[in-house]
């Protein structure tokens, strides 16, 4: 059976969804919002609290196929820094230890974040050199990198699960991932404002290098990362690092002007100023290299952003009751 720690939570619940025909173990919080309904379709063997877990993998740790640990703190304006490192860093240490205790495969969430502004790329390069010169904007990037980090000391000494990978998702959009408010995609904001035919807003630019809504990102599907993550359970043999992206970096106005586009309204934006204590944080320009896993050998095609908002388009007005209670 696989463990999927934040096995609600966005990413997780999609793993889990793809995952139906096996036996699926989650670990998560559900709380009192309509986080439960990500999961809601989908047969579980048992939910179990984030403290729990190593109570259930020490009397499961035979029964146990895989851990797929996607559960952490993943804002990136969370102030609390001693929560960030016991959620991201600190467990996720425990985690990998008793896989590598266990030989279980161990497939873990890092972040684009890790990458900073960018000045030193996006290269999934598994190196020492290259690591110490990545510096994340925030504690959150921080967190993650600080893990992958620890990890490649680890395999120095040769303490490592059966299988591992950490995967630096990019910008992530799609279903399943209205229960996180604000934190949840542009797209999902932008909908139902577009769908009233109004003026969707976007951050000005700080950086003489890039106009108004023209700060680039590397948006990526959900069926993609996932896709990923099936992939690697599939290939027990391939371990490491690797970048879960599109591919392409585009612009915020690209992304608003498609949502738009995909609900047959004319685009209407206009540019609001960017929040004092993120201009110094912010990243205007990311783009996942995809070679590496695509020399692993997978060679699935990435879905392109005008194609995976016209899915993700329909998906929310298919669930339209669904939207509003989060609204």
């Amino acid at each position: 059976m696989y463990l999927i720690t934040g096995g609600a939570g966005f990413i997780g619940s999609n793993i889990a969804s793809a995952l139906h025909d096996k036996p699926v173990i989650i670990a998560d919080t559900l709380g009192n919002d309509e986080k439960w309904r990500n999961i809601s379709g989908i047969s579980l063997e048992a939910i179990i609290p984030p403290q729990e877990i190593f109570k259930f993998l020490n009397e499961n740790a035979k029964k146990i196929t895989a851990v797929i640990h996607m559960g952490a703190v993943s804002s990136t304006t969370e102030k609390d820094a001693d929560l960030i490192i016991r959620s991201n860093f600190t467990l996720s240490q425990q985690l990998w230890n008793f896989c590598s205790q266990n030989s279980l495969p161990f497939i873990y969430a890092s972040s684009a974040a890790t990458y900073g502004n960018g000045e030193n790329g996006f290269d999934d390069n598994f190196d020492s050199e290259y690591f110490e010169k990545l510096r994340p904007l925030n504690a959150y990037g921080w967190s993650k990198h600080l893990f992958d980090r620890w990890v490649l000391s680890q395999t120095k000494k040769n303490n490592v699960p059966a299988q591992w990978a950490g995967i630096k998702f990019f910008n992530v959009y799609g279903p399943n991932e209205l229960h996180k408010g604000s934190k949840a995609s542009v797209i999902s904001h932008i909908y139902p404002i577009a769908k009233k035919n109004k003026k969707c807003k976007l951050f000005k630019s700080y950086n003489s290098g890039y106009k108004d809504g023209w700060q680039l990102r590397d948006f990526v599907w959900i069926g993609d990362c996932v896709q990923i993550v099936l992939w690697l359970l599939e290939n027990p043999e391939i371990s490491g690092i690797f970048n879960a992206g599109s591919g392409e970096a585009r612009s915020f106005f690209d992304l608003a002007k498609n949502v738009y586009l995909a609900l047959d309204k004319k685009p209407q934006i206009a540019y609001i100023e960017m929040p004092k204590d993120i201009r110094e944080k912010y990243q205007y320009y990311t783009k996942a290299n995809m070679e590496k896993i695509i020399k692993a050998g997978y060679n699935k095609p990435l879905t392109i952003l005008e194609n995976g908002i016209k899915m993700y388009v329909q998906e929310l007005i298919n669930n339209e009751t669904l939207y509003k209670k989060y609204s």
